[in-house]
């Protein structure tokens, strides 16, 4: 099983498939005529690289990034070249699937420490003093 530090150790290169198309953005005129902007495809229910525990992690974290067909896709535009576009898209993916597999710690409950409850023992009695003299001040009128 890959743990999320041998992710980026991992080549997914055989199974990832890239789409390119026109960019929007900064450019001009040249982005009209070249495409820049580059989607990575990764159909991750047929991988043979993950295991069936991290293809439910993929499925349960990265959803909105799923289509229909069960394709995980990245897109980057970012840039004006492709190169770089592709690039970003790849990084991008590798960092969302460090964040698919990474473990969350469970929390710990723990109980208020004496400091915490004399401050607001002391507020208490603040707050209640202060009622009491406008207490006073209406019995006088």
């Amino acid at each position: 099983m890959l743990n999320e530090g041998d992710i980026h150790n991992t080549d997914f290169s055989s199974e990832l498939k890239f789409t390119t198309s026109r960019s929007g953005g900064k450019g001009g005129q040249h982005v009209n005529k070249v495409s820049t902007k580059v989607e990575l495809h990764f159909d991750y229910l047929h991988s043979a690289i993950l295991e069936d525990e991290q293809k439910g992690l993929i499925g349960l974290k990265l959803k909105s990034f799923i289509n229909k067909e069960g394709v995980l896709t990245v897109t980057a535009q970012e840039e004006r070249s492709q190169y770089m576009n592709k690039k970003k898209a790849v990084e991008k993916f590798y960092s969302m699937l460090e964040r698919a597999f990474r473990k969350t710690k469970k929390r710990i409950a723990t109980k208020p420490g004496p400091a915490y409850n004399k401050k607001r023992l002391e507020s208490k009695h603040k707050r209640s003093d202060i009622k009491k003299m406008r207490m006073r001040w209406k019995g006088e009128e």
